[in-house]
């Protein structure tokens, strides 16, 4: 398994030379390249949010990371939404 994952992470990597060839690509291209990666975070963060165990579940883990990502939606620091996350979450798993 971790064979093949290198394997495809090289073919990744090795794709974008061998696609442009040194050409400048499409602009349209690229904004859509630079959102790619805050989906893929936020779709990490959503499933990890929401995953409770084999199905869909709100529970103290889900109400923490919307409280640490209120924070960072306000522009508060990352360090701040961990703690805040972490408090909200403990909290809430201790009174349940």
């Amino acid at each position: 398994m971790i064979v093949g994952l290198a394997l495809t992470t090289g073919v990744t990597k090795a794709a974008g030379p061998v696609v442009f060839g040194g050409r400048t690509p499409n602009p349209a291209f690229l904004r859509v390249v630079a959102m790619m990666a805050p989906a893929l975070l936020a779709a990490l963060v959503v499933t990890s949010a929401l995953a409770d165990g084999k199905q869909l579940g709100i529970g103290a883990d889900t109400v923490g990371v919307v409280a640490g990502g209120v924070l960072l939606w306000r522009g508060r620091s990352v360090v701040l939404a961990v703690v805040v996350a972490v408090v909200v979450t403990a909290a809430l798993r201790a009174v349940t």
